[in-house]
């Protein structure tokens, strides 16, 4: 009898941390990512010394800055996300952006200063091609088909969600792929292993599981991944220690091609 109460305990327990994983996965971009729409005016971020800002675009960008901080600024670019890191104060100052692709020209005025509050991540998007992901080949996809965002949360609930609220999408295909370890992250310290991958409308999307190696508590960065991916989400942040329960966690990949020729 006690054995069958704890086996409905663990049961119980772990519907109801699925059920928390698929809602802070379905909430996760209105808390934590801020969507602007690019309306040809220049957006203004402040930017808080020491603090990096990140900002997502709908394609790769190229960043240029303005000589006159390029000392006080860092700037990274990755994928289609930019990342910002003020190193001193300095006064309003332009930064230009532009798609590799398409050649659209974004404007920012940014300034940074010590005491400002650190903003959440933000999202760049264009009102005519919002409902329209980008896909292989430089092609946009006809609305209603998934997008980056949409495989991103597919995937997820593939894995977390309890069957009976997992759905097909239609256009979204499994296809095969290894589930042999991979030296995914630099440094070496962070398990890779491929689970399951999709296939949609020319876009590949692959949840890979994650385990920490190491007795210390690891945050995991896009920038420490391998590969050529067009995006990365991280089912959680932040790994800890090995053995912990909370040592393993997933990301979801998306490439123009399958995972073993863009790893």
């Amino acid at each position: 009898m006690r054995e069958t109460n704890t086996i409905h305990h663990v049961i119980i327990t772990w519907l109801s941390v699925t059920l928390l994983l698929a809602q802070s996965l379905a909430y996760a971009e209105t808390d934590t990512l801020e969507r602007i729409e690019w309306k040809k005016v220049p957006i203004r971020l402040e930017l808080v010394i020491g603090q990096e800002q990140r900002i997502e675009f709908p394609n790769a960008v190229k960043v240029g800055v303005p000589a006159s901080i390029q000392p006080l600024l860092r700037t990274q670019s990755v994928n289609g996300t930019v990342y910002l890191l003020a190193h001193a104060a300095f006064d309003t100052k332009r930064l230009m952006v532009r798609e590799l692709d398409s050649g659209r020209i974004y404007l920012f005025d940014i300034t940074s200063t010590e005491d400002g509050v650190a903003t959440h991540p933000v999202q760049i998007y264009v009102a005519d091609s919002a409902a329209n992901a980008p896909g292989a080949g430089g092609h946009e996809l006809s609305p209603g088909q998934p997008g980056y965002i949409q495989l991103t949360r597919f995937a997820a609930q593939q894995l977390y969600a309890p069957s009976r609220l997992v759905k097909d999408r239609p256009g979204v295909v499994r296809v095969p792929v290894k589930r042999d370890s991979v030296d995914l992250l630099h440094g070496g310290t962070v398990k890779a292993t491929p689970l399951v991958a999709w296939r949609a409308n020319g876009l590949y999307v692959t949840a890979v599981k994650l385990t920490n190696l190491t007795h210390q508590a690891r945050t995991l960065d896009p920038r420490d991944l391998r590969g050529a991916w067009l995006t990365a989400s991280f089912q959680h942040h932040r790994l800890l220690p090995m053995g912990d329960e909370a040592d393993t966690t997933a990301v979801y990949l998306i490439s123009a091609r399958p995972f073993e020729v863009s790893y």
